[in-house]
């Protein structure tokens, strides 16, 4: 069965609102450097590192995402504009989560997030150049799904950015998944649950060790190298203090995060809440237990209040 994808208007806006931050910044591709190759093995007493090039592709080059060049303050004015036609509350300061800065995006459960944010790393790669992407999610089951989603979108993508993205879920036994997302210069995509670097197994902790099968190097030295952009998948669930300090240590050029109920606000720039899900006919019903006023933008111009229902048991 081949899936069929309709292009929605409200994900083509969440898209183009997280493109147009970056206003300014030139388009900057295959962006290289030298990459630690760690220890190898010599051959009839030759070196790897004694063998001439001889014009051939170096082992050695990596590809890294191109530096952020537009100023701070061009990049929290572009936020602002965002903000004001989007009717969302105008940030004060540059919020930096993760890197140089973080962007919330806000969307209601079952309208599409997944795509969006894959849909993004196209547009940003053929915008900007930026190629090295990590999705971080909170559970493995979840982890699944999006590799799923990377699947049945492949064709799809390349339908309307003639190329495909390559991307793997993260795992600490095969570490030359690794080496390739370093070496590739096309759209790479680590997958990574949180348990996977900040639980207390051995498995967790092999990603800041020095290993033998991985040439006397720590996978996330490697990784580090490239400047990935990282992707939140339900951020408000990846809050823990340890999580946020071995996030750093991926050393991003800047974070995404996608959620319907954030817990924490950074720099937001498109909200798609629970009422304008249901006006746009995108979800069948909402419910409502007690709410707070937080970028609902469906109650800038009314409240339409449908029933009031009362327990028969308790007092309401």
């Amino acid at each position: 069965m081949k899936f069929k994808f309709k292009i929605q208007q409200y994900q083509t806006d969440a898209v183009n609102a997280i493109t147009r931050v970056f206003e300014g910044q030139p388009f900057l591709d295959k962006v290289k450097y030298t990459r630690d190759l760690g220890i190898k093995e010599k051959h009839s007493n030759i070196s790897f590192f004694d063998m001439p090039n001889n014009g051939f592709d170096r082992d050695d080059i990596g590809f890294e995402n191109a530096n952020i060049i537009v100023p701070e303050e061009q990049l929290l004015e572009n936020i602002r504009v965002l903000q004001r036609e989007n009717n969302i509350k105008v940030s004060q300061n540059l919020e930096k989560a993760y890197g140089k800065l973080a962007i919330d995006v806000e969307m209601e459960t079952g309208t599409g997030k997944t795509y969006v944010y894959i849909k993004s790393i196209f547009e940003l790669n053929k915008k900007y150049g930026w190629s090295k992407f990590i999705v971080v999610v909170p559970s493995i089951a979840i982890r699944e799904g999006i590799k799923k989603s990377f699947e049945i979108t492949a064709d799809h993508f390349m339908e309307y950015f003639g190329k495909k993205a390559r991307f793997f879920i993260y795992n600490s036994s095969k570490l030359q998944d690794i080496d390739t997302f370093s070496s590739s210069a096309t759209i790479n995509v680590m997958i990574i649950n949180a348990q996977a670097f900040n639980a207390s197994g051995k498995d967790a902790r092999r990603i800041d060790m020095v290993l033998d099968d991985f040439q006397g190097r720590k996978p996330i030295d490697v990784i580090a190298k490239n400047r990935p952009i990282i992707i939140l998948d339900e951020p408000q669930k990846l809050g823990g203090k340890q999580t946020q300090e071995k996030l750093k240590t991926f050393n991003p050029l800047f974070s995404m995060h996608f959620s319907a109920t954030h817990k924490k606000q950074n720099n937001l720039i498109y909200v798609l809440d629970a009422l304008e899900s249901y006006n746009k006919r995108l979800v069948k019903k909402i419910e409502v237990k007690g709410f707070e006023l937080k970028n609902l933008r469906g109650t800038s111009g009314y409240i339409y209040l449908s029933g009031i229902v009362l327990s028969k048991n308790k007092p309401p």
